[in-house]
């Protein structure tokens, strides 16, 4: 096996001084006190502010642009008894969303029902079916979630039918903005709102907060929806910070001190038996709820969010949760074979971007194969399949190349495509899949940077072994909830080495004791990294990049480093 080399960047040294000044306020350690100042924490009171969030730190909700417009027309329509559609995507944060608004919206208003698009039969946003569904069901008023910034000719036709929109929707809008009544999305021109951030639960949250504030309904209720608003925020990778870690930090305690009954039923199903955090959001309750849309329909998973009754959540968890196999089975079967097609091509195993197709593959894992892809070839990536007649794909990209841009220049050969600078969605004839293969590569070759193609760690400290005690991973943790723009804390140590009792685990995990000259020995675990061990067993001195973790075992609590990669002394000075 060839270990896959990569870039170690390790982030700025902050400011000394502001540094020693945070050390002697807050009485911590001089290396946590740096990494908080990394972060833009300078005082005693944003630490207390970050370390303690407080829910009287949310924003206005009628900061928000329109949102005076929003609730007058719902309060409108509950007067007159109108029928309201929630409409949500299929995904996590539409579900959720979904979830939220109607869960909480039902104790005070009954004419109302919910609506999720069918990701194979209508796709992403807002669905001429589900206009139609609106209209066929006398609905006056549709209030969309995670989706509808982009929708101009849906909002259209709805207007035509006598049915006002409300958008809630967190996307970057096009140049022209739907005629809704009322459009709530902090990204749209000339919004005042002070976070940007928001998932698109959040965006609907903030119109059932300012509803609070308005109509006197219970903000207490409405607290009780954080849960699944963590959940939103974690599964779709927003920003951890401002309002989304206030959300976090209480949705991820309400989780675990008083799950509702269909997020238990995952974690019975799952098997989950530690304290959930955002990674166990991310890889095991996110996706027990995304696969419903993925294999069958996503209004298993919001019956799912909603169920009230143990053993009725029980059942849909079950169903979802084999919904999760089916998917996990597409996802290995497609991704070995994905694999295998860029081994077998020396184009591919040389190119700077990857394009595959393959008429068969399940249009519902695309995007997870994508990333998979890009675990083993870290560069920009396309996988392809059929769908209804035409070739759709689903793209995902590497840090700080603008993925987007480069499927732009690549239009000419699209049908249509959308998406941010991560990830984006598109679809062609068939006819025009080696031309774009082609074209793609000629541009993502020529704005790439070199060590764009190299993974990346982003090292916050260089952390002497011997700082290392219960009290700093204490503080460490408390730094979380951890997620995009707060990231788990990685240092480096240098010139460690393994006290001789070092193995391999499975045959594939590196078991290590470390320790510096003068430290204590810690252990540490490396997943995946056995090709490491014939050189660390000869006592060779390394550098090891690392996150802390506490590790339990037949009820012991013991501090662990989670290596994240090694480079050996010897390498460096060549």
């Amino acid at each position: 096996m060839i270990t896959q080399i990569k870039r170690w960047i390790e982030k700025k040294i902050p400011d000394t001084e502001k540094a020693a000044a945070l050390t002697q306020a807050l009485n911590v350690n001089p290396y946590i006190a740096a990494m908080l100042v990394q972060r833009g924490i300078q005082t005693f009171d944003e630490a207390k502010s970050f370390f303690r969030p407080l829910l009287s730190e949310l924003h206005d909700p009628f900061l928000m642009r329109d949102m005076d417009k929003a609730v007058a027309r719902i309060m409108r329509a509950f007067a007159a008894n109108e029928r309201i559609l929630i409409y949500g995507d299929y995904d996590v944060d539409g579900t959720t969303s979904v979830a939220v608004f109607y869960g909480f919206l039902q104790k005070y208003y009954t004419n109302i029902e919910y609506y999720i698009p069918d990701r194979y039969k209508e796709g992403y946003g807002v669905s001429k079916a589900g206009v139609e569904y609106a209209r066929d069901t006398k609905a006056g008023l549709i209030i969309s979630l995670d989706c509808g910034i982009r929708s101009v000719e849906m909002v259209a036709l709805a207007a035509s039918y006598g049915i006002d929109f409300i958008i809630c929707d967190h996307h970057n809008p096009g140049d022209v903005l739907p005629e809704a009544a009322a459009i709530l999305d902090p990204k749209q021109p000339a919004c005042p709102y002070p976070y940007k951030e928001l998932s698109g639960c959040g965006v609907g949250f903030k119109l059932l907060q300012a509803l609070c504030s308005y109509a006197g309904y219970s903000t207490e209720l409405l607290f009780e929806q954080m849960d699944l608003l963590a959940v939103s925020i974690c599964s779709d990778i927003v920003p951890i910070t401002g309002e989304n870690r206030i959300f976090t930090y209480y949705g991820i305690r309400k989780l675990n001190e008083a799950p509702r009954p269909g997020i238990q039923a995952i974690i019975d199903v799952a098997g989950l038996k530690k304290n959930i955090d955002v990674n166990t959001i991310v890889f095991t309750i996110g996706p027990r709820i995304n696969a419903a849309g993925r294999i069958d329909h996503a209004f298993a998973a919001v019956e799912l969010l909603l169920a009230t009754n143990k053993t009725e959540a029980a059942n849909f968890a079950e169903n979802i949760n084999d919904h999760n196999l089916v998917r996990k089975e597409f996802d290995e079967t497609i991704t070995g074979e994905a694999i295998e097609m860029i081994r077998s091509s020396v184009h591919a195993e040389t190119a700077c971007s990857t394009v595959l197709y393959k008429e068969d593959w399940h249009k519902g894992v695309i995007g997870i194969v994508a990333s998979r892809c890009i675990e083993q070839y870290h560069r920009p990536t396309i996988i392809l399949t059929q769908s209804n007649g035409k070739v759709a794909g689903s793209a995902r990209s590497v840090p700080d190349y603008d993925l987007y841009e480069a499927i732009d220049k690549c239009s000419d050969l699209l049908i249509q495509f959308g998406g941010h600078k991560y990830a984006a969605g598109l679809t062609m004839e068939e006819k025009n899949i080696e031309a774009f293969r082609i074209k793609f590569e000629e541009v993502v070759s020529s704005t790439i940077q070199k060590e764009q193609l190299i993974p990346m760690i982003s090292i916050d400290l260089e952390l002497p072994l011997n700082q290392i005690d219960a009290k700093f991973l204490n503080i460490v943790k408390q730094m979380g909830p951890f997620g995009p723009q707060n990231m788990q804390p990685i240092f480096v140590s240098r010139n460690v080495f393994d006290d001789g009792t070092g193995r391999i685990l499975k045959d594939k995990h590196l078991k290590l004791n470390i320790r510096q000259q003068d430290s204590v020995t810690y252990p540490a675990i490396g997943w995946q990294m056995h090709a490491f061990y014939d050189r660390i067993k000869n006592r060779e001195p390394f550098d090891i990049c690392y996150s802390l973790e506490e590790n339990e075992f037949n009820g012991k609590k013991t501090i662990q480093l989670l290596v994240r990669d090694i480079q050996f002394i010897s390498d460096r000075k060549n």
